[in-house]
């Protein structure tokens, strides 16, 4: 792959990363978690590529 490709790639994923912890932080914040754990899903699709990825987890809130 090429020095592009892979900047672009990580570029991205780094502004996914950064964003999604952000509103789920405050999301997290403005709500009573309790120290329930929530199930979290993250889609990621490319328009113009037959792609889709999921990632699924737990995020355990605050006590």
């Amino acid at each position: 792959m090429s020095d592009d490709f892979n900047m672009s790639m990580r570029k991205f994923l780094k502004q996914v990363g950064v964003t999604s912890q952000q509103a789920i932080e405050e999301a997290m914040r403005s709500a009573e978690t309790g120290g329930k754990e929530f199930t979290a899903r993250a889609v990621v699709t490319i328009d113009g590529l037959d792609m889709e990825h999921v990632v699924t987890g737990t995020i355990k809130g605050q006590d």
